[in-house]
């Protein structure tokens, strides 16, 4: 489970005239803490150039927000537009902000009114969030897509954005849910993993898509980290997983690791190949991301899922 190269944040100016563009002094990310994310890294073309986007949600005990970020052509430099998806007047709900990307100026409008959450940072319904540049939407979130395109009275992207990786923090007690489209002619996926780690019992692990479970692993003291490709709507997705902290870490407060990615497994490294797109998910660390190579037809999604166990 090689992964390589990782998207992190790096200081950012902010430039003249932008209303919300933020210096970032640390890494975006949200450290160890009781805090549920989601973080969708997609590539756009936004001011006439193709660019890595982060969309961060984070929830916690005091605040809910949306951090929707924007890289320089060369990604030395990140512009951060941040949105309070909880603020004390109802009305803030539904906004409109402008920020500055290399000297262009790109819009951010969202509704978040009647938007509805389902244990997720992330809405699963009634919203939107749209990032408009040179009168396109280069990237449109929500199924309030009408409405998105009334109000911004800005056009269809030509080329529409590419959601390469969604990372994820889930915290539970042994059951851990989220969603994922593996397949953009399908509806989103259900995911969830369940564990058995403390009691008389042999600790064991489930991975059920859709319902149906399809993995089960026995003895997960020897077998915490593993691989399965298995078949979900007639198409190989590869699952892998690392929950030794779960069984081992002296505090319990480490993660498990899971990684969904579509395709059958590859019988060489992918990223020695010439032209490959993007090369890996995952780092040592534990940041994501990628980096292009400009092929974006052959772009693969892959759902890194961080799971916490509390108490």
């Amino acid at each position: 489970m090689a992964f390589h190269r990782s998207f992190r944040a790096r200081p950012m100016p902010s430039p003249q005239g932008s209303s919300c563009s933020e210096r970032i002094t640390e890494e975006p990310l949200p450290s160890k803490v009781a805090q549920s994310t989601v973080t969708c890294f997609y590539q756009a073309n936004v001011a006439g150039f193709w660019r890595n986007i982060s969309v961060l949600w984070i929830k916690n005990l005091m605040n809910h927000s949306l951090h929707v970020t924007v890289d320089s052509v060369g990604g030395d430099l990140q512009y951060t537009c941040k949105v309070d998806v909880k603020p004390w007047h109802f009305w803030s709900k539904k906004g409109y902000k402008t920020f500055e990307v290399d000297g262009n100026q790109v819009e951010l409008y969202w509704d978040l009114r009647s938007a509805k959450f389902a244990g997720s940072p992330e809405p699963g319904s009634d919203y939107y969030v749209a990032l408009v540049s040179d009168e396109e939407i280069v990237l449109l979130l929500g199924d309030y897509k009408k409405k998105a395109h009334k109000r911004t009275k800005a056009r269809p992207a030509l080329v529409e954005a590419i959601l390469l990786v969604k990372k994820e923090n889930v915290l539970a007690k042994k059951s851990f849910s989220t969603k994922a489209r593996f397949d953009e002619k399908r509806r989103d996926s259900d995911i969830v993993v369940d564990s058995s780690t403390s009691g008389p019992n042999d600790p064991e692990m489930w991975i059920s898509i859709d319902g149906i479970v399809l993995i089960h692993v026995k003895n997960l003291q020897w077998k915490f980290r593993g691989n399965q490709t298995v078949m979900v709507n007639k198409q190989p997705l590869q699952v892998f997983w690392d929950v030794h902290d779960w069984l081992f870490s002296g505090s319990g407060s480490g993660p498990g690791l899971f990684i969904f990615k579509p395709g059958p497994p590859e019988t060489e490294p992918e990223n020695e190949k010439e032209g490959s797109a993007v090369e890996g998910c995952e780092s040592d660390d534990g940041s994501v991301g990628y980096y292009s190579t400009m092929n974006i037809a052959t772009v693969e999604f892959c759902l890194v899922l961080y799971a916490y166990k509390i108490e």
